[in-house]
Order: C-alpha cells, then sequence, then structure tokens
C-alpha cells in the first residue's frame, strides 16, 4: 500500500482538514464551558490534538480534542479541586497512565469490540449529534454541546417549551439555506469535484453573508451575538498570556488528583478505542491503526495539553466522522485541522466570531444523517436478530444513556448472542435420541472452549450403558483443560462402570500439548443400530 507523507496529500486533504476545523471550533468551546474550564482551555486541547497527537499517531481518518463524554468527570473534578491549575495535574496523571497502558499494549482491548457494537455506536452518535444541533439550528443555543445524554431524569419537557418558545427565524433561514447548499455541493458532480472549496466553507461563508445582510438592513431576522461562535479576543500578547493557565504543581500532593488523574485516563483510553475502531471502517480504504501507539500518542498530547493549559482528549467521533464524510485520506487533514485551529484563534478571532452556529449546526446534522442513515439499521436487520438486536440495543443504549454504558449494554447483549449460538452450534443429542443409536461418533472441532463444556456433559451424560462411542479429536487443535478431564473421566471412570466401549482418537498425551487460538464447537453424530 502506498504510504502518504506527513507533508504529502495537502491538497487532498485541505478540504477535509478545513471542514474539522469548522467542525471542532465551536466544540472545543462548548466543550470548555460545559466542563466548568477557561474557554480556551478547549481549543488549546484540540490544537494539541491536531498537532501532536496527528502527528504521532498512524490513524488515517481520527481526529482528537476535548470529548463530550468526559465533560462530568472534568466538572466534577475542577469543582472538588477547587481550581483549574489543580485540575490540570490531574490530566498530566492521566497522559503517564496511557502512556503506560500503551507500552504494556493495552490496546489489542479493541480487537474484541464486535462490528455491531461498533456500528451501533456510530448510528447513536449520529443521532445524538442530529438531536443536540437542532435546538442550535432553530436559534437556542443555551449549551452547544455538553454531555451525550438528552435525557435527564426523563424526559425535560420544560427544555422543550423553552427550546420552541425560543424559535428565531433567522437562524432557521440560514440553517436552510446552509443544508442546501451542503446538499447540492454533494449531489452536484462539478461542485463535488472542487476539492479546494468544500461545501461546508461555502455554508459556512453564505451564514456569514446572510447575517451580516439582516444586520445592515435593521432587520428582526439578524442573528444577535449569543448565537454566533464566541471566541476571546485578546488585544495584546499580554492578554493572550494571561487566558492560558498552567499546572499548579502543588497540585500533586492531593490525592483527589490522582483519582480524577486515574479515571480520566481510563475512561479517555476506552473512548480512544472505540473511536478508533469506528474510524477505521469509516475508512474507505480500511486501514488498521496501531492502537497501542495510539494509547501512547493520546498520553503524550494529554501531557502536552495539561502542561500549556488545555482540557483532557481523547480521539471523538463527531470529528473523525466529519473529517471521513469529508474526504480525508491520510493524517495530514488532521494536522491541517490543528494548524487552521492555532492561525485563526492567534490571528482572526473577530472574523470567527461572526459565524451563525446555526450554520455550523447544518454542517453537523447531514454528518450525522450520514451516521445514522435507514440504510444501516437495514443492513443489519437483514443480517438476522443475532446481529439486528445487539446493533439496535446499542443505539437505544448509547442515545439514552452515554457512548460508555451504552457501548457496555451492546456487549452484553452481544455476547449473550455469541454464547447461545456457541452452545446451539455445540449441540447435544436427547436421551431419547440416543437411546435409538448403539454407535455414537463425537467429532470435535479445531478449537473447543469452556463455552461448549455444558453441551458435550449432557451429550455424553444421555449415552445409554452397553453403547460403543468413538470420541475423534484428529481435527482438533485446541480443548479446554476442563473438558479434556470431562471426557477423560468418562472414558476412564463412567465407561467401564456403565460397560460403554469408548475410542479416543488423536488426543494428544499433554494438557500442555493443547494451545489456545479461538473458541469453537462440537458437531455430534451417530448411527443407528442395524
Amino acid at each position: 500500500m502506498k504510504k502518504t507523507s506527513l507533508i504529502g496529500g495537502i491538497k487532498e486533504n485541505f478540504p477535509s482538514g478545513l471542514v474539522v476545523f469548522l467542525v471542532a471550533l465551536p466544540l472545543c468551546l462548548g466543550i470548555a464551558l460545559a466542563s466548568g474550564a477557561p474557554p480556551l482551555s478547549g481549543v488549546i486541547a484540540g490544537i494539541v490534538g491536531g498537532l501532536v497527537i496527528g502527528t504521532i499517531s498512524n490513524s488515517n481518518i481520527s481526529v482528537s480534542g476535548p470529548a463530550a463524554g468526559l465533560t462530568a468527570i472534568v466538572l466534577t473534578a475542577i469543582t472538588d479541586l477547587g481550581a483549574f491549575n489543580i485540575f490540570l495535574c490531574a490530566g498530566i496523571i492521566a497522559g503517564v497512565i496511557q502512556l503506560v497502558l500503551g507500552f504494556i499494549r493495552a490496546g489489542s482491548i479493541s480487537n474484541y469490540f464486535p462490528n455491531n457494537v461498533i456500528e451501533g455506536m456510530l448510528a447513536a452518535i449520529g443521532i445524538i449529534i442530529i438531536l443536540k444541533q437542532i435546538p442550535h439550528a432553530l436559534g437556542f443555543d443555551k449549551d452547544y454541546e455538553g454531555h451525550q445524554s438528552i435525557f435527564d431524569n426523563g424526559l425535560n419537557f420544560g427544555y422543550f417549551s423553552e427550546l420552541f418558545g425560543a424559535i428565531h427565524p433567522g437562524a432557521i433561514i440560514v440553517t436552510l439555506v446552509s443544508i442546501s447548499i451542503l446538499i447540492i455541493w454533494d449531489k452536484v458532480h462539478v461542485l463535488k469535484r472542487i476539492k479546494m472549496l468544500p461545501g461546508a466553507l461555502v455554508a459556512v461563508v453564505a451564514g456569514i453573508i446572510l447575517n451580516e445582510i439582516f444586520k445592515m438592513t435593521g432587520s428582526s431576522l439578524a442573528i444577535q451575538t449569543q448565537h454566533l461562535v464566541s471566541l476571546p479576543v485578546p488585544q495584546s500578547l499580554d492578554d493572550f498570556k494571561n487566558l492560558i493557565t498552567t499546572p499548579d504543581f502543588n497540585g500533586f500532593m492531593n490525592p483527589k488528583v490522582w483519582i480524577a488523574g486515574a479515571t480520566i485516563a481510563i475512561v479517555a483510553s476506552i473512548e480512544t478505542l472505540l473511536c478508533i475502531e469506528a474510524s477505521d471502517r469509516l475508512d474507505v480504504q480500511r486501514r488498521i491503526t496501531d492502537t497501542n501507539l495510539e494509547l501512547k500518542a493520546q498520553g503524550i498530547g494529554n501531557l502536552v495539553s495539561s502542561f500549556i493549559g488545555g482540557l483532557p482528549m481523547t480521539s471523538v467521533v463527531v470529528r473523525s466522522s466529519a473529517n471521513a464524510n469529508a474526504g480525508a485520506t491520510s493524517k495530514t487533514s488532521t494536522i491541517i485541522h490543528g494548524i487552521l485551529l492555532l492561525i485563526c484563534v492567534l490571528s482572526i478571532p473577530i472574523i470567527l466570531n461572526l459565524i451563525p452556529l446555526s450554520t455550523l449546526a447544518a454542517v453537523l446534522i447531514l454528518v450525522g444523517y450520514k451516521l445514522a442513515k435507514p440504510a444501516t439499521f437495514r443492513h443489519f436487520w437483514q443480517l438476522g436478530k443475532f446481529q439486528f438486536i445487539p446493533f439496535v440495543a446499542t443505539v437505544i443504549a448509547v442515545v439514552a444513556t452515554d457512548l460508555l454504558k451504552g457501548v457496555g449494554i451492546g456487549l452484553a447483549i452481544s455476547v449473550f448472542y455469541i454464547l447461545q449460538g456457541n452452545m446451539k452450534r455445540a449441540y447435544y443429542l436427547s436421551r431419547e435420541k440416543l437411546n435409538d443409536a448403539d454407535e455414537i461418533t463425537v467429532k470435535l472441532a479445531e478449537e473447543v472452549s469452556f463455552l461448549n463444556k455444558a453441551a458435550i456433559k449432557k451429550t455424553l451424560k444421555n449415552i445409554k450403558p452397553n453403547s460403543t462411542v468413538t470420541i475423534d479429536a484428529r481435527g482438533t487443535s485446541y480443548i479446554a483443560t476442563d473438558v479434556l478431564e470431562m471426557i477423560q473421566d468418562f472414558a476412564n471412570i463412567r465407561a467401564k462402570e456403565e460397560d460403554i466401549n469408548v475410542e479416543l482418537l488423536g488426543f494428544k498425551t499433554s494438557y500442555k500439548d493443547y494451545e489456545r487460538d479461538e473458541d469453537s464447537h462440537i458437531v455430534v453424530t451417530h448411527k443407528r443400530a442395524m
């Protein structure tokens, strides 16, 4: 496979980097606000996620930055510790722990996330994106991002009444125009080929121009400051320095800091691994990310971010999916988004503050639709209930709770079906069927795990006295120790007591001769007596 150099592919990846920048900017600010941290801390994390993690990681699609999934943890920690500069010590601890996790190769646990759960998580994120952006599309910007659950102690009907009472016609017009531009840009072949002029940028510029026209004409449709991007605007270098917070290293003497750091490390690592699995599935070239390197990159990124006053980070599905949908081909896109964040925050915050949140909501609504499109649900429905039920359960659980709890529920249901299916494949013959057979062959498959123990045990239990039994392990490379002991007990003890003639074929001489590979099943066949 052809490798893309760090500085290569700029022409192909600049549009996607620009789209991610436009998506990431308000998210960085919103998450900082929801976390109870200084506004610039979220932007600093976004810059570090693009430049530092983007350079070290070998993920071609994933984009890192401050994550909504950490807001509750960060807010609680800052409140308990009493100061943001003390909290930054927890971010440093989290970074060190993630580095250790990377070196001990803990990233391999991502290999055990089933595809239906990952796809369910992506679809749920898409639904959450849409639900979160609808208020901003209507001109209601009370909370840009916040946490990922849409249910606060049940359905918050007061929130809905407040939402519909605050609808802004100007924001709706900007949203509809922006969505129309994005759809047309995606459908018209000639426009789609203009890679250096992405539809998202055109939509944002159109949103700014529309709102400036509303303002100049004195229209009631004009979108006010509270519905626009809000970046701090330093008047001098000293003002900018004052916006950056550095760690208070006395925080390392506080046990609460260490607890917060460990908590952030665990949650951030799990969310990152989930996002990496999802990002690899969004990659049209299906390239595989080194998850252990990713944990190291996240660790270094969190260390750098915490030292210069940034929030802790994870790999983030929203930005990664926007990156993939915008046509990113390499991690150059991620780095470009970090560069744009740095340049624009330093040089043109006044221009960025003209962007209506409703036009950014339009970009994200289409990203959410592509993640949760009906075709995905139809695909898993056609695969059958064992694939569809864990998929849809993950979708519902992630939307109703949060990412980690939802994925945990989806994994539990998926494992249940795996166990059920495994036991069905390792079927056993009932006593009634075995009563009709005098010669029975139990053919073990290539791998036999503890999951097959119950099925084999029931089969052996139902074998009647005076039968002839052949247990064939000639094609078996692995048998779990407890299953092997059970078979040997049957052959050496019960078979002698009940005059059962047992022939064992292909069994190895020692337990150590069986090396574990993957779980498998048994196939039982029987021959009716003549």
